[in-house]
């Protein structure tokens, strides 16, 4: 049986196998998923919006710890979340490139007003 990941915004999907994590599945999709821990669920770095619940596995008590409140939010974290069924999660901006692309919005803005 294979399972459907999409991954917003960019709406690339990919084909996975049941178990396998949001992390490792981006990976393939070749969506960056910001981590420094390599999936071990010590830096928090890699957390996602889940957009269809259903299809992943139950969250893990290491990860309801880590995470609190946020996972009653749909919040996960990419590589704890295992894969169960079809699901959608939204894959959070790099810091950096939006700094980087909002800072380019704005020299075009002031470029366009003079």
């Amino acid at each position: 049986m294979q399972c459907e990941v999409t991954f917003e915004p960019e709406h690339r999907k990919i084909q996975v196998r049941p178990g396998i994590s949001i992390l490792d599945a981006a990976r393939r999709a070749k969506i960056a998923i910001r981590t420094r821990c390599d999936g071990r669920a010590s830096c928090l770095m890699c957390k996602v919006e889940v957009l269809n619940q259903e299809g992943l596995m139950p969250p893990t008590k290491q990860e309801k710890l880590k995470l609190g409140s946020l996972v009653e939010r749909g919040i996960r974290l990419g590589c704890q979340a295992r894969v169960s069924g079809d699901t959608s999660v939204n894959v959070p901006e790099d810091p950096l490139k939006a700094a980087i692309r909002k800072q380019l919005a704005r020299q075009k803005q002031e470029d366009d007003w003079l």
